[in-house]
Parts: structure tokens; sequence; C-alpha cells
């Protein structure tokens, strides 16, 4: 099977469970996957998959048995990895804004753990010591990403604890004389200049002299994907290079050897997903040609939420001629996918596809307007899977209680 699904294909998948509906292609992931293997051979190096992107349990199965590890941001992430039968060594937790419960659940299953606040930081010291090996989630004070709301580096950002904070985090680790092992950082997603990536990576680099037990580096992920023709993305190999050559440097100066850390999670799974929804009406204004799906930001929220940008293809009738269309979604709330781009002619009943929806697609789905949310189908072995059942009217009504 290729890393490409051809336009006939998804056509029978359409055809066979229905629309909306999201497809992953295993080729691809696995291909990404490879890439990365590739890139950063010769470093003692993890690949942590950032469930968050996408946590269907087949997908974290797919991506566990290539040989990854598995990020979580959430409990319930973490549960729906040891679920999906990744052990707890192959799992890491890192918390942001939670309550100290929830961080003790996670040392209790054993995985690795990385803190982002002070206050928690000084609650696991106070509780665990030095028995319980833990890592620390630094704000590098980094401006990177494709825009504000997915950077998490910058020194607005509620994420990590600043590393102006360091001698307050030396004065919790020496208090209660804590096993750090892990130093981590994450300036944000969409990230396409290297040098930015290793500014915070340096920044990083600059304190491990402060930590004695040190074993890992924890350089985060958000490298971009391509979403259009020619579209800037991170290069894998220079990234690559620059990190051998910054670690190279560190063990020069420390003597030091430490094992790489990346997160990569819309790198992994974003190529490798496909919306495809179908045209319910076309609707010919003043303004513009309107294309109504059956579909809406309730099952693709990311155009609406921040801006993002996903090719969307005719292929009902891909040697169309090439007309501008608005298309947009059933929802009664504002859900433009697109304005006034060029398509293959659009007719009523076609099905259309958006690229690139592996990432953060299904994952932030939702019912709003009662709607239910679509089916996943997974292509493994050239075969197709139904991942992930449509939603019914009883999925809508399960957790509502009835009264007499």
């Amino acid at each position: 099977m290729k890393e490409t699904i051809t336009s006939e294909i998804l056509l029978e998948l359409a055809s066979k469970y229905g629309t909306p509906l999201y497809v992953y292609n295993t080729e691809k992931i696995k291909g990404q996957y490879q890439s990365l293997i590739n890139a950063f051979s010769g470093l003692p190096v993890r690949f942590f998959y950032a469930s968050k992107a996408l946590t269907n349990i087949h997908i974290l199965k797919f991506i566990h048995s290539l040989g990854a590890s598995i990020d979580c941001s959430s409990i319930n992430e973490l549960k729906l990895a040891r679920y999906a039968g990744v052990p707890a060594d192959k799992i890491l937790y890192t918390s942001n804004s939670i309550h100290f419960s929830e961080i003790e659940e996670a040392q209790r299953e054993g995985v690795s753990i990385n803190i982002d606040s002070l206050s928690n930081l000084e609650k696991f010291g106070e509780k665990f010591g030095h028995s319980s090996p833990v890592g620390i989630r630094l704000r590098p004070n980094v401006m990177a990403g494709g825009n504000l709301k997915i950077s998490t580096g910058h020194d607005k950002s509620k994420f990590g604890i600043p590393v102006d904070k360091l001698e307050e985090i030396l004065n919790v680790v020496q208090k209660y004389k804590m096993h750090i092992t892990v130093l981590h950082i994450h300036t944000g997603s969409e990230i396409s200049d290297v040098s930015m990536f290793m500014k915070a990576v340096n920044v990083m680099l600059g304190i491990t002299q402060y930590f004695p037990e040190l074993q890992c580096l924890d350089l985060g992920g958000g490298f971009k994907v391509p979403y259009k023709e020619n579209d800037v993305q991170t290069d894998i190999a220079l990234l690559a290079t620059e990190v051998k050559q910054s670690i190279a440097d560190l063990k020069k100066r420390q003597g030091r050897n430490f094992e790489v850390w990346f997160e990569p999670g819309k790198y992994m799974v974003s190529e490798a997903g496909s919306l495809l929804a179908k045209v319910n009406v076309l609707k010919e204004t003043t303004a513009a040609t309107f294309a109504g799906l059956d579909t809406g930001f309730n099952h693709l929220i990311r155009p609406m939420f921040y801006g993002s940008y996903h090719q969307i293809d005719n292929i009902s009738n891909p040697t169309g001629a090439k007309k501008k269309y608005a298309v947009v979604g059933n929802i009664c709330e504002t859900d433009t996918f697109a304005w006034d781009r060029d398509i293959s002619e659009i007719r009523e009943e076609d099905i259309l596809v958006f690229r690139n929806a592996g990432a953060y697609g299904f994952e932030m789905a939702s019912n709003f307007n009662s709607r239910f949310r679509p089916a996943e189908v997974m292509i493994f072995d050239g075969k197709d899977e139904l991942i992930r059942r449509r939603d019914t009217l009883d999925d809508l009504l399960r957790n509502q209680l009835v009264t007499t």
C-alpha cells in the first residue's frame, strides 16, 4: 500500500461507510516515523508520539508497533495508551495546569512524568523526595510556531516553568533532594524555522549543569508539515544535524551523555488523515458560490479555530473546470472551511476530501448542534478497517439522566 490513497479508493470508502468519514493511511504514518529514525540515526534518541493529535486506540497500537513511545497530556490519554497495550516504561506524561492528584495517579502507573509548575514540583518533592525520578518542563521564553494560539514557549505562555525561575526550581530540588532525570521544552506547533527551535534548545542546554542526575533532554515536537504545494515545512535533516552538533558540544563541555527525546504528533498523523464529506447543496449568491457540506466545524474545527489551511479536492469530478467556491458546513454558526477557493466544478452529491486532516481533526470533534461525530476508518496492509463507528442517537442520550 502506498503512502497516498487514490481518489478511487476514497470514493469507495465514502460509499461503503457513508460521510462524513475520517480515513487514516498507516503507510504514511510509518513513512513519517521512519523519516525521523533515519534523520536522527547515530544519536541516542526516543520518539514519543504526542497522542493528543489523535488518540484512537487502533492508531496508538499501530504507532507503538513501529517502536515509538507515547506522549500523553492527560491521565485519560495515559489510560488509553495503557488500554492499547503500551507498557508504562514507554509512556511519557506531561502535566499542564492540573491537580496534583492526577500527577500522583500517573506516578502510580510507573510512567515518566514532566512537571510544569513550581507548585506541583514542590508537592512532588515533598511527597516523593528522591524516591521517584521526575522531569521538569521549562518555558524557554522563545516565540516559535505558526501563530500565538499554537505557540507554547513564549514569555506569555501558560506552559512550563519560566527559565528565569531557575533559582526557585533549584531551591525546591535541593530542599527535597529530588531525582531530576529529564529537562523538557516544547516551543509550539508549526515550527518551520530550525534556528528558532535551536534557540530554545540551547536555552535548556545552558542549564543542564545544574542537574547532576540528568539523563534525558526532551526537546518536544511541533514539526511543521506542508499543507499546500510549495509550502514551507520543518527541515528535519537540518534539525537533526543541528541537534547532533549541540549534543556533541555539550558532551565536550561536560563529559556527559544524554538521551534525546522528541514528541512528534501532527508530524506523525496529519498527512495520513483525510476527511470525506458530501456536498448537500450549492447556493449561488452575489458574494460567492457556496458549497454546503454534510460536515462542519463540529468535525473539523481547525480552519475556524486558528485559520488553518486544508487542501480541498473534488474527487467526484477531478477533471472538471476550476471554479471558485466558498466551502461551508451545515452548522448553525459561521463554519467556513475555505473562501474563494479554486476547486474542480462541484455538483450536489459530489464527495470532497480535506487533506491533512489526521491531526486535531476527529480529536477536536464535537456533537455541536446535536450532530453525530463521524466514523473513522484505518487502511492497514491495503485493507480498510472500521475503527470507530458513527455516532447514533443513543450516544447523544447515553449520559443524560432521565428524571420522573
